[in-house]
């Protein structure tokens, strides 16, 4: 992990796959919370200079999503919900063919310490470098740190 709060960021080298890791001084209670409430999860996720809007969201096993940051529209379902993951879908409506399914697990570091890992499964290696050259890393180093100032404020 870094120490200077951005995200890891890697392409399996086998497998059209996006893995992603982050530590926070959070738990991993927060950091859940964080992903399934919508009125916080439209405050910290992607770049600075969009505004998420939430369309719908039911954070529950069998449940489903959808939001824009800025023009932007995205949509999903969660297979899983459960404390410690979530199982989700994320389609960009720009490109509906390219469905990923993804996985988060919010894992305790122990000392009030919390990893977050995600890992996004695309349909082909072209996909995935495409996601890798969208500047992806910049949004979500971006919201990661207005995630992680939302929980030292106690917003979460």
């Amino acid at each position: 992990m870094t120490t200077n709060g951005e995200a890891v960021v890697e392409a399996d080298p086998k497998l059209p796959v996006i893995r992603i890791m982050r530590d926070f001084a959070a738990t991993p209670a927060q950091l859940f919370r964080a992903h399934t409430d919508p009125a916080l999860f439209a405050r910290w996720i992607g770049p600075d200079a969009l505004t998420t809007r939430i369309d719908h969201w039911d954070a529950r096993t069998g449940g489903s999503w959808r939001y824009a940051s800025g023009a932007y529209w995205f949509h999903g379902c969660f297979h899983d919900v459960r404390p410690g993951r979530i199982v989700q879908t994320f389609t960009y409506e720009g490109n509906p063919d390219a469905v990923a399914l993804e996985t988060l697990w919010f894992e305790d570091r122990g000392h009030g310490r919390a990893r977050l890992r995600t890992q996004s499964l695309v349909d082909s290696f072209e996909s995935r470098d495409a996601w890798l050259r969208s500047d992806m890393k910049t949004g979500i180093n971006q919201g990661y740190a207005k995630l992680e100032r939302m929980i030292i404020d106690g917003t979460v």
